[in-house]
């Protein structure tokens, strides 16, 4: 670390910069780069969400919400990276044994699943400090036992000579040449760590020094592959460790929702710099503040629907227990209630599971049991004859 030579501003300063010399890609320089008045409350509704989702009942759901935002990160990062499978997919890839995974595909959901726990177990460790041997560590289990002709897990990038490795593309703002050598790749990522230290001691925001760090990792883009997916994780890493809970990994679906920004902003700020613009980091980070309050604030009406329907489940086996709705009446809520969403009038009259309960009884029974739960508010049919379970209200009701 002797050759980096340091610029830095005192923590009261409004920049902490870095300037590292490399042996062949020239200098690089590490800058805050951020209007803080610009990001003041966009941090501020970031942090007033996440004071609201964590007074909220998360002890009841937690479980189904953790699992939920793990498939949805997982879904979000590998697709971002040209991952082929579905949500549900992704989900269903998530329970196989790493013995069982045959498909590539499957092997990539497994490999985030398990830099996604290592990352966690990092995040809740006091002593845990961000390190190069925790990003060799998270490549390692990212890109673990995934063909490509160039990388091994784990190991810095070293281009022969012939090989360029370029990141970027014209439809999102250009190409960019990262360095090529190993000796210039493990000086920037020991100035990065160097740099975020200075700037946790000087008591920046980890709002807005996970989203750099994000940001400079890219830049620097030290392995052959996998470096989007390292690169969320360290970000989500860095928050999770700051106190905020779910919403860090979640924000992966953010980026894929928004992808093409995403990958703009990385080459709107890098040519901002070279410009010496002032405060070239901004764009950036405050999309990732913009990214983490949506995120929040889905997650925590998320919770409130988990809650709302435990809270309708109950309430159904209740009714059925004092015998206010039959078992048929409590069978076809319950699977309603398990579609996740509304469910065509004809096809219910139509599933198999709804015919076997009836197969004995005529059509009278049939129309009382649901007239019966529309009446109690157990199911609510709308203007397109939709069945609603209970606990979600549509907008326009049919009269029972």
């Amino acid at each position: 670390m002797a050759d980096i030579l340091q610029d830095i501003e005192s923590p009261m300063a409004t920049d902490i910069t870095l300037r590292v010399e490399t042996r062949r890609f020239g200098p690089f320089l590490f800058q805050t780069g951020v209007d803080f008045a610009a990001l003041t409350l966009p941090m501020q509704r970031v942090d007033d969400a996440h004071a609201r989702f964590s007074t909220s009942p998360l002890a009841q759901v937690a479980n189904q919400l953790e699992r939920e935002v793990i498939a949805t990160s997982i879904y979000g990062t590998n697709t971002i990276e040209g991952g082929a499978l579905t949500e549900d997919e992704t989900s269903a890839a998530m329970d196989l044994d790493p013995m069982q995974a045959q498909e590539i595909e499957q092997r990539r959901v497994l490999n985030i699943k398990a830099a996604y726990e290592r990352a966690r177990r990092a995040a809740i460790d006091p002593g845990w400090e961000l390190s190069i041997d925790f990003m060799s560590d998270i490549h390692a289990l990212i890109t673990r036992d995934l063909p490509h002709a160039n990388n091994q897990p784990g190991q810095i990038r070293d281009n022969p000579k012939g090989h360029v490795t370029h990141v970027g593309s014209a439809n999102h703002g250009g190409r960019y040449k990262p360095p090529q050598h190993e000796q210039d790749i493990w000086r920037l990522l020991e100035g990065l760590i160097a740099w975020h230290h200075d700037l946790a001691a000087a008591g920046v925001h980890p709002l807005i020094r996970a989203p750099l760090v994000h940001y400079y990792y890219e830049l620097i883009h030290p392995f052959w592959d996998g470096n989007g997916r390292v690169g969320r994780v360290l970000e989500a890493t860095l928050l999770q460790a700051a106190g905020y809970d779910h919403a860090p990994f979640a924000l992966a679906d953010y980026y894929l929702k928004h992808i093409d920004s995403y990958f703009a902003l990385f080459n709107a700020c890098r040519k901002a710099a070279e410009k010496h613009l002032p405060n070239p980091n901004t764009a950036f980070v405050l999309f990732h503040q913009e990214g983490m309050f949506a995120t929040i604030s889905h997650l925590h009406d998320r919770v409130n629907r988990m809650v709302g329907i435990l809270l309708f489940d109950t309430r159904c086996r209740q009714l059925l227990d004092s015998k206010a709705i039959n078992a048929r009446q409590y069978t076809i809520v319950s699977q309603i209630l398990a579609q996740g969403g509304p469910v065509p009038l004809a096809q219910l009259r139509r599933a198999p599971w709804f015919v076997s309960l009836y197969l004995k009884l005529n059509d009278k029974t049939r129309a009382r049991d649901l007239k019966k739960l529309r009446e109690i508010e157990l199911l609510f049919l709308d203007v397109d004859d939709l069945l609603w379970p209970g606990c979600i209200r549509p907008k326009k009701v049919q009269p029972a």
